[in-house]
């Protein structure tokens, strides 16, 4: 269905190739998973399957690109659309109508379908991705994830013979990926439809997939069974990287075969006399086992801290939607505090209402005892730093060197400073190279560093690991655990409870504009399936967490 053929890709003004010598053959009905470390090629590859490259991107483009036949090079995307349906990393920048239902007749209406197939199709695909409820809500009023759903869908509707999806689920929280990733498998399975998925959040996607493509960068590809590719690419879930510690074989993917094969370790876990295991299940101030702690983690005593944020009775509606309803919170010096939720249930309106500059309907805010809402924008940035779901909101120059060298200025900092946090996030980006032209990944890491540039004393960060790989993900928890341990206050939005247990002292789970549940971040991501990261699932009751707690109390034996 999708054939590669010695492809190779060049952008103009570019030090080298994005894709280089890619021989790839996804037959009908599979589902392919792309893995790479950021910037590595996965977006290019995907817009190389319904002709975006190089015929919209520029660039070229040498060998050949096979779909259902069809060669790319002579059929321009708009002869490709009722075979190839794509999402793309940004749902907002591909929506061309105004409100949900429309958006997922709008593909439809593009390729002249009769008006009850159309009605039929909306209405299967309102089901399927659980948005009847939103089916007449105007796109610009969802959250990010239902937005994500929303795009997803808009390509269902179409029927196409072959998906290509980057990052689908970079935005939803675990169950809405679950429903989206379980309804592509039925459609994989039960229609022949052929899948080919990016995604940064392999513990996600992996399961599903029935072959995955490691794209290194600097290489030819690599495909093959999932297990064999994740355990040879430095990216992999932790499920995987716990088999690798383990010496399992085959390497599972999965929870439930990780769980067949992990008895001996649980016994391994287990051994110690009853003096040493209680040492090491005893919690700590953030709520994880004690001898499974990094050294930096260890010295977080967040309780002994004083209080750097402070919201009381806080409330925000929009209209008849009230995403916020009396919020308390509290966020002392060295907190690491993630907020979880289902999408829609108000993170990212709390964010913005705590920054000052997004809606509040009541209720008050305080940093170090000051409202940021009164602050003008360079003493506010200094209180309070936000970076966005959409990076590129705070991203408006041309060139990587000009928003880092305006972020210094701004921020009064040595110039510099602002590239360095850059290097440290994700190094080797060009200086001259525009935003726009950047991964997803890429842009998060710039507009990253662009907000910490001036050490707010306290970071809101909403989905700050989306299009981030693993490696880039553990630099940010440096990088954060080092403004915590200065004594900075840390408030992150996120779905990625692998990043939440790796990085979390403290987990708040909103629930429609309601706090549901505050507390150690063990105790709180544990309680819950949904929220559990996967080691916790696999050694489940033991109280691990992470790959780097298991190999630390397996190193002390």
């Amino acid at each position: 269905m999708i054939r590669f053929e010695n492809v190779s890709v060049t952008y103009p003004d570019a030090p080298g190739p994005a894709l280089s010598e890619v021989d790839l053959h996804v037959p009908e009905g599979e589902l392919c998973l792309v893995v790479g470390r950021t910037g590595s090629g996965k977006s290019t590859l995907l817009r190389a399957v319904n002709g975006l490259v190089p015929h919209f991107t520029g660039g070229t483009l040498t060998g050949r690109v096979l779909v259902d036949g069809r060669d790319t090079r002579t059929h321009p995307p708009r002869e490709l659309a009722d075979v190839v349906g794509m999402v793309a990393q940004d749902p907002q920048a591909g929506f061309v109508t105004d409100s949900v239902e429309d958006e997922l007749a709008y593909s439809m209406e593009s390729l002249g379908l009769p008006n009850p197939v159309m009605r039929k199709r909306v209405e299967e695909t309102l089901d399927l991705l659980g948005l009847a409820d939103l089916r007449r809500r105007p796109l610009a009023t969802l959250s990010g994830g239902q937005q994500q759903r929303v795009a997803v869908g808009a390509a269902l509707t179409a029927h196409p013979r072959v998906l290509v999806l980057d990052e689908p689920t970079s935005a939803l929280d675990p169950g809405a990926a679950e429903d989206v990733l379980a309804a592509l498998h039925r459609l994989v399975h039960d229609l022949g439809m052929t899948v080919l998925i990016a995604e940064h959040r392999l513990e996600r996607v992996a399961q599903y997939a029935d072959r995955a493509v490691w794209l290194p960068g600097d290489a030819k590809p690599v495909a093959g069974d999932p297990g064999e590719v994740l355990a040879d690419a430095p990216v992999a879930p932790p499920v995987v990287r716990l088999g690798q510690l383990a010496g399992w074989s085959p390497i599972p993917v999965s929870i439930r075969d990780a769980r067949r094969l992990a008895g001996p370790l649980r016994e391994r876990l287990t051994s110690a006399d009853d003096s040493a295991r209680n040492d090491v299940a005893a919690p700590v101030a953030d709520g994880r086992p004690r001898t499974g702690l990094p050294p930096a983690a260890e010295s977080v005593r967040s309780a002994a801290r004083s209080t750097v944020l402070r919201a009381n009775g806080l409330r925000v509606r929009y209209g008849a939607v009230e995403a916020l309803r009396g919020v308390d919170l509290t966020v002392g010096a060295g907190e690491r505090v993630a907020v979880m939720g289902r999408n829609g249930s108000g993170k990212s309106s709390l964010l913005w209402a705590l920054q000052g500059t997004g809606k509040r309907s009541a209720g008050e805010v305080a940093v170090d005892g000051v409202d940021p809402a009164g602050l003008k924008p360079g003493p506010r940035r200094r209180a309070i730093g936000l970076v966005p779901q959409q990076p590129a909101d705070l991203l408006y120059l041309h060139t990587v060197r000009g928003e880092c060298d305006q972020s210094d200025r701004e921020s009064g900092k040595p110039r510099g400073t602002c590239r360095a946090l850059l290097d440290r996030l994700t190094p080797g980006i060009p200086d001259d190279r525009h935003p726009r032209d950047l991964s997803e990944g890429q842009r998060l890491a710039l507009a990253l560093a662009v907000a910490l540039t001036p050490q707010p004393r306290a970071v809101l960060l909403d989905e700050p690991t989306r299009g981030l790989d693993y490696p880039a993900k553990t630099r940010l928890a440096e990088a954060l655990r080092t403004l915590a341990d200065d004594g900075h206050a840390i408030l992150l939005a996120t779905h990625d409870v692998e990043f939440v247990a790796e990085y979390a002292t403290r987990v708040v789970v909103l629930a429609e504009g309601d706090t549901v549940a505050d507390g150690p971040t063990a105790e709180v991501v544990t309680a819950s399936p949904t929220f559990s990261p996967q080691v916790a699932k696999v050694l489940a009751p033991l109280p691990w967490l992470t790959v780097a707690d298991v190999a630390t109390t397996l190193a002390t034996r």
